[in-house]
């Protein structure tokens, strides 16, 4: 085999053998559990030395069929509640599939023109779907920690600029420490970012009212004060990934356009609340800001690696990005976008024949249905949280996420966080559906977030019996272990 050259007659029968395979995929996953937990040793047969002379196309695809449909964590379908990840539209998959097809260049316009073209296409319809200005600038990114990668080293040029220093050319060596300013809603993705730009993942000073994160507004005007006029930054946070809730947008760009601060926001899904009047108060404002991140394969419903980032002066993103000096790349007055200059990423795929594909295929009315079903959906779990005598609502429902506790009669306060922590590993133990825990006020609760297109009512009336069912067990499996002086068994809680 060895020499791919010798096999190029295999690549079409090769897809071939891939599209054969979509079709019961995608019939059955709808009903498939989320994941099988036994699939391990099946994993392994992937493994062993790499031989010498390889396999051949066809058989190696062969094994990899044989392997990957069966021991995937099937987040594309409408049960994975887990992280917050959509599931590819069917005109998003299929775009996909062309992008690799393709393998274009979307870094420079000399490397693909319809590559680039589709992203400039995509960008702007972005920016009409969300209601920003058609002036702002922006660039496709492989994630939302990547955009807010973007978004902050633009306002770090701009905040060293405000020093005298171009910070992309000399350097931040002799600078203070930027200062950035946020509510208790941030998200890890902000702090990973400034930990890339080397601003310090720990130096965001964060500004909460009380144990629920959200801001305080005074305080932070009050820092930003004291600042006596130096440049800071001012990340708002739309759509927090335990109960929805978001900063006050409008009220944050009044405060930094009168201290002349950047305002950043962090809309990883909570963007998709302009989509539909019924939340677009919670992104009133958004418009106003200088940096704007979102992530496409969340509630876009785009194959990963999907986000975007727009900034309303562009020249910014030049700033920051421009890789100037090869004497084979362009020139920053060329007149064509090149979209490595304005990202972290030089060679880049086509990622927006996806997103054209899905925006093309349904449309802004096609995105405002979805997200208010989703909407539906999240209140329907939250009366149903709200109405039993065995669940806990923590948080009102504002957005599609959903944060509430199982709370069965007769358990003690003290021993509920222990319980809804062994709940949710034996739930994802269990894989029929896949919500985690995490912790809310001090307290463990499930924070199940609903952006996939395919999820409706059903599933998650299915998630509320899986966790009655699961819950009971454990109860049992403790009240026996009790009986006998022993604690209950976490390996031993989730029935199969």
């Amino acid at each position: 085999m060895a020499d791919p050259l010798k096999e190029h007659e295999f690549a079409a029968p090769a897809l071939d053998m891939v599209n054969r395979a979509a079709a019961p995929y995608l019939a059955e996953l709808s009903t498939r559990p989320v994941h099988d937990p036994t699939c391990g040793p099946l994993i392994d047969d992937l493994g062993g030395p790499l031989s010498e002379n390889g396999v051949g196309t066809l058989q190696a695809i062969e094994q990899l069929l044989a392997v990957a449909p069966r021991a995937a964590v099937h987040s594309s379908g409408p049960r994975y509640f887990h992280l917050v990840m959509g599931g590819a539209t069917p005109a998003a998959m299929a775009g996909d599939w062309l992008a690799s097809l393709l393998d274009q260049d979307s870094g420079l316009w000399l490397a693909s023109p319809v590559a680039t073209r589709t992203e400039t296409i995509v960008l702007d319809w972005l920016k009409e779907l969300f209601g920003l200005p058609a002036e702002f600038g922006g660039v496709l990114t492989p994630s939302a920690t990547f955009a807010n990668v973007t978004g902050l080293a633009a306002a770090r040029s701009w905040w060293a600029d405000r020093h005298g220093v171009d910070v992309t050319a000399h350097g931040s060596a002799g600078l203070p420490l930027m200062p950035v300013l946020t509510s208790g809603l941030v998200h890890a993705s902000t702090r990973k970012a400034l930990q890339i730009l080397g601003c310090g993942r720990d130096t965001a000073r964060v500004f909460a009212r009380d144990d629920t994160g959200r801001l305080d507004l005074p305080a932070l005007e009050q820092a930003l004060a004291e600042l006596d006029g130096a440049p800071a930054v001012v990340v708002a946070n739309l759509g927090d990934v335990n109960t929805g809730d978001s900063d006050p947008i409008g009220e944050l760009a009044d405060l930094t356009t009168r201290y002349r601060a950047w305002l950043h926001v962090d809309g990883a899904f909570g963007l998709f609340a302009a989509v539909t009047p019924r939340t677009a108060h919670l992104a009133e404002g958004v418009e106003r800001a200088d940096s704007i991140t979102a992530d496409g394969h969340k509630w876009l419903n785009v194959p990963h690696e999907s986000g975007f980032s727009f900034v309303k002066d562009r020249s910014w993103l030049y700033r920051a990005f421009g890789a100037w000096g090869g004497a084979y790349l362009p020139t920053p007055d060329e007149e064509e976008v090149n979209y490595s200059m304005l990202g972290p990423e030089s060679t880049r795929r086509a990622r927006a024949f996806p997103i054209w594909a899905t925006l093309r295929a349904y449309g802004r009315a096609g995105y405002r249905e979805m997200v208010e079903r989703h909407l539906d959906v999240a209140a329907h779990l939250g009366a149903l949280a709200e109405a039993a005598s065995d669940l806990e609502l923590l948080a009102p429902v504002q957005l599609c996420v959903v944060c509430f506790r199982y709370r069965p009669p007769g358990v003690s306060e003290s021993e509920l966080n222990d319980l809804n922590t062994l709940l949710g590993q034996a739930i994802l133990d269990d894989g029929r559906v896949s919500v985690g825990t995490t912790t809310y006020r001090g307290m463990t609760a499930f924070r199940p977030t609903f952006v996939n297109w395919r999820t409706t009512d059903a599933d998650v009336e299915l998630l509320i019996r899986i966790i009655r069912e699961i819950g009971a067990s454990i109860q049992d499996r403790g009240a026996q272990g009790a009986g006998r002086g022993s604690s209950p068994d976490p390996a031993g809680a989730s029935p199969r």
